[in-house]
């Protein structure tokens, strides 16, 4: 039977960015990916936002991975050639009203470390954005765009460099515990290995719950979100990145404007609970949702202006909410109480693609106490 060191369940961004930094210090590192690519989840289904650190509770595994990340993500992009730019971001406020929240959250990104932001105004929101409208925004000049794909792809292609094996097409589907490691059974085949990584996302919970873990308690809610694509003709309406306020019960960071590295303009996402981890496509939002959600950021927008792009499912720790209340867990990132020789990841939601390389430190750290 194959053995391993390590085993890392999940190709996605965090998942290679992890065997990246295993493969500098062991050898036998295979990433275990159940679709046909890697990155064919959440990865690449999202914004592909470089977040500064501005949302997250100070002290939170959320705001210090990101903060690091944003960093590190930035480095490893200009020396490996993934498309990336450093944009800035606004967070707008659309009338006074709103104002208190955008100060309280500049003020949560300053504990957090988050760098030379500052508070401007109408004229200056419009010199920057001239089809924006805002009553007051944020500036924050670290925030930026990447190719998600592109940057997911580098992370496995640096990691097979270094003799880490990504194999695809091999979906987990019994985990047995044994006196000094794990046998993993998978589409691909057995293999016995010494450390087992769970960064399988939205279905870290079920690969918990197969190795019989307290940790699949921590139950994963899928929350779909969908987005539009700006017509070409109207994509000059948008230079960089523009933010509303968050979403009030913690569930999103509120339907946006993100022009990509490609140079398209995508409005979204939406935020829905959904039954189903792999319901990307059943009974989508009509386009009118989208632009009424923008339309108070970009008052020009129509119907007419957008057509239906992508969707991604966010692996949420925290249930709908009942009452209106707020509710943001954070990552968990440790070492399964019950099973030493397993690091789990839980919740990875965002900014977990601005994360994965802090991320991977922190489970090199851990994967050093097993296997020294």
């Amino acid at each position: 039977m194959e053995q391993a060191n390590i085993v890392i369940i999940g190709g996605g961004v965090v998942g290679c960015a992890i065997a990246r930094a295993l493969s500098t210090r062991w050898t036998d590192v295979f990433v275990l990916e159940a679709l046909p690519k890697i990155g064919m989840g959440a990865s690449s289904r999202n914004s592909g936002v470089i977040h500064s650190g501005l949302y997250y509770p100070p002290g939170s595994l959320k705001a210090r991975h990101c903060l690091r990340g944003n960093q590190l993500t930035y480095e490893f992009c200009a020396a490996h050639g993934v498309p990336h730019r450093r944009t800035g971001k606004l967070v707008v406020a659309s009338s006074s009203t709103e104002t208190e929240e955008l100060s309280a959250l500049m003020k949560t990104g300053e504990t957090n470390g988050v760098e030379n932001m500052r508070t401007i105004d109408r004229a200056a929101i419009r010199a920057r954005e001239p089809h924006i409208e805002g009553f007051q925004a944020i500036e924050i000049p670290s925030t930026g765009i990447v190719g998600s794909e592109e940057l997911v792809k580098a992370y496995a292609r640096i990691a097979s460099d270094q003799g880490a094996h990504i194999v695809v097409h091999a979906k987990v589907e019994r985990l047995e515990p044994l006196r000094d490691g794990i046998r993993v059974t998978s589409t691909a085949g057995e293999i016995e290995t010494q450390c087992l990584v769970n960064s399988a996302g939205l279905f870290a919970d079920e690969i918990g719950g197969m190795l019989g873990s307290p940790m699949a308690e921590h139950h994963i809610y899928p929350v779909r979100g969908e987005y539009c694509e700006v017509v070409r003709a109207k994509q000059g309406w948008i230079r960089g990145l523009v933010y509303p306020l968050p979403h009030p019960e913690g569930v999103s960071l509120g339907v946006h404007l993100t022009k990509t590295v490609w140079g398209d303009v995508l409005v979204g996402p939406t935020a829905r609970y959904v039954d189903d981890k792999n319901n990307y496509e059943r009974d989508r939002e009509p386009i009118e949702t989208f632009a009424r959600g923008a339309k108070l950021l970009l008052p020009e927008l129509e119907p007419s202006d957008l057509m239906p792009a992508y969707s991604g499912i966010r692996a949420k720790l925290t249930p709908p909410s009942q009452h209106g209340e707020k509710r943001v867990a954070d990552f968990i990132i440790e070492r399964d109480s019950q099973f030493p020789r397993v690091v789990q990841l839980m919740g990875i939601e965002s900014p977990g693609l601005t994360s994965a390389p802090a991320i991977a430190e922190h489970v090199r750290d851990l994967v050093a106490e097993i296997l020294g």
